[in-house]
């Protein structure tokens, strides 16, 4: 069995503590939660719209996405979710899911039964408020991502997506030196971004031609943060980061 680098109760105390001030006995509540671990494959469906989950999953590792489809087949990706995300915390009030979710990686995840969760929460409220902040800000990069595909250009589009990845990813300490994986291929950033896999490619040369970003297979260093930020339009305040890392 594979050991994970990080355990997934630290990874929901990491991306909690990013947004919200914990107390030293809610982190050990969350420590002592419950959690089982299974790893997916590439390209696995997690869960379709109409499923009535009865636990929440935890991205341990790997990148998931949450998506709807046209009834031509036509993908659009709506959220991209990485370690120390729960995609589906919503399940917690709303018993019927929304949308499809699946993994884009080889991936682990951590499920949690919804009767432990409602239990911290009642017994915490400020948990309660915890996850009810993550959940609000899962709803701001939503705005977010809709201003980005709706009204930016494509440079600005894969540029503000790049600078909103690396800033959630150091948030949990999964990007250093302005560096960090992402092992999402050009289709699916296509996806992501109302944008053709021809076109995503084209980008993505321009802002390494421009000495904004280099790439190495599934890794991507940002050279020049500034400029970065600038060509994105990039403000990170709609990612409500208690410690705003830029």
């Amino acid at each position: 069995m594979r050991t994970l680098l990080i355990t997934p109760n630290l990874l929901i105390i990491r991306k909690l503590e990013s947004i919200f001030l914990l107390t030293a006995e809610e982190r050990q509540v969350i420590h002592d939660l419950p959690i089982k671990t299974v790893t997916l494959r590439p390209d696995k469906a997690i869960l379709k719209i109409g499923d009535q989950p009865t636990q929440c999953c935890l991205v341990v590792e790997g990148f998931i996405c949450a998506y709807k489809l046209t009834s031509e087949g036509k993908r659009q990706i709506l959220s991209i979710f990485i370690p120390g995300d729960i995609p589906d915390l919503q399940s917690l009030h709303l018993p019927y899911l929304d949308v499809n979710i699946a993994s884009f990686t080889s991936s682990t995840l951590g499920f949690i039964e919804h009767d432990d969760m409602s239990n911290i929460c009642a017994q915490y409220p400020r948990l309660s408020a915890a996850f009810w902040r993550e959940t609000l800000v899962s709803c701001s990069i939503a705005r977010e991502w809709l201003l980005n595909i709706g009204q930016r250009h494509a440079y600005n589009r894969i540029a503000h997506l790049i600078c909103e990845l690396m800033v959630r990813l150091e948030a949990v300490g999964l990007a250093k030196q302005a560096t960090f994986e992402l092992p999402i291929t050009q289709v699916e950033l296509a996806d992501a971004t109302g944008m053709t896999q021809i076109h995503v490619n084209r980008v993505l040369q321009a802002l390494r031609k421009d000495g904004l970003i280099s790439s190495n297979k599934n890794q991507i260093t940002v050279l020049d943060w500034q400029k970065l930020k600038d060509a994105a339009e990039f403000d990170p305040l709609y990612l409500h980061l208690v410690e705003n890392p830029t």
